[in-house]
């Protein structure tokens, strides 16, 4: 888990640190590059009898059609291995599936580690992670970044005095909780009209980048690895996703603004289910990369080393945040 204290420092300067302080993790969790993890073998469970379909959340972000079509090959494996029936809920923005975790209208969902904070909340602790991604050099966190146009003449942070900045979506952790924090760190209260000339949400990742592009806003907060190619999106995230797609070509981008490292969100399920699916899910993941690396990285818009383990205490400092939060727009 990170240290809140250089975590909070490291945000409040805005700089990217060293690439292995989200490196360190407990000894026995286990990793897609570990020599003895295999896929499951195919076949119907005996948790089946509690789970006899498999509910998969997507979050928003992205337009549904190609969410839909980058995690079918994800269900139809997923659907092969178990024998159960495997369906993908793609929710308009985060909050659709937080909700429907707390329906318990899903079963399991990738999440960023904000979207996890605010469903494990509004559970009472209902969730629980199984895994998180590795980013190339083994870590597993990556970085906020604000961008601009490239002939904006914007070249840093003070540059965007006056001008307008597009959130992604608010349970989103890189395109919203970590840069506004930072940014109030560093004593920009983005909300208060002093700095920027207004805020807003641009309805996801792609699209918050995709208003910039547009000049419906100035600036736009996303996620990225903060790894490899800066002039191909880096190796993961949503700049790499909208390169290999055609929708963006980085030349007509200038990134002026990137957080400390941010811990990599979950995969998580409910925590009312049987071990036995945990374990298999655990299982699939960690095994996935190695067994379906094109499956893998149309999941992870990318690629790194696979997957690793997790548990709760790596993300409860953005609990914590997600906690004071809601208790400031309960004071406002």
């Amino acid at each position: 888990m990170l240290n809140r204290r250089l975590f909070a420092a490291g945000l409040a300067a805005g700089a990217l640190a060293a690439p292995g302080l989200a490196r360190a993790q407990k000894s026995d969790m286990r990793r897609t590059l570990d020599p003895n993890v295999a896929m499951p073998s195919a076949g119907k469970r005996p948790w089946a009898q509690q789970v006899p379909q498999l509910r998969v959340g997507l979050l928003g972000g992205e337009n549904e059609a190609d969410r839909l079509g980058r995690f079918d090959g994800y269900r139809k494996l997923l659907e092969e291995t178990f024998g159960v029936p495997t369906r993908l809920f793609a929710a308009s923005d985060y909050a659709g599936v937080l909700q429907a975790y707390s329906a318990k209208q899903i079963e399991m969902a990738s999440l960023g580690a904000s979207g996890y904070a605010g469903a494990w909340l509004d559970t009472g602790g209902g969730i629980e992670p199984i895994v998180v991604p590795e980013e190339a050099d083994g870590s597993v966190s990556y970085v906020s970044v604000m961008v601009v146009r490239a002939d904006s003449g914007i070249t840093d942070l003070a540059g965007t005095r006056g001008k307008s900045l597009a959130w992604a979506d608010p349970n989103s952790t890189s395109g919203y909780l970590i840069p506004r924090f930072a940014l109030r760190q560093q004593g920009i209260n983005p909300e208060s009209g002093q700095h920027f000339s207004r805020t807003g949400f641009g309805g996801g990742h792609e699209q918050a980048v995709v208003a910039v592009l547009q000049r419906q806003y100035d600036a736009a907060v996303t996620w990225a690895s903060g790894q490899g190619d800066e002039a191909q999106g880096y190796t993961r995230g949503n700049l790499r996703a909208m390169v290999d797609k055609k929708m963006l070509d980085m030349k007509d981008l200038r990134i002026i603004w990137r957080s400390s490292p941010i811990p990599n969100g979950p995969t998580a399920v409910r925590t009312d289910l049987p071990a036995e699916f945990k374990e298999d899910m655990k299982l699939f993941h960690l095994a996935l990369p190695k067994a379906q690396p094109k499956i893998y990285e149309q999941v992870e818009r990318g690629g790194g080393t696979g997957y690793r383990e997790s548990r709760h205490e790596d993300f409860q400092l953005i609990v914590d945040l997600r906690r004071t939060e809601a208790q400031e727009r309960r004071r406002r």
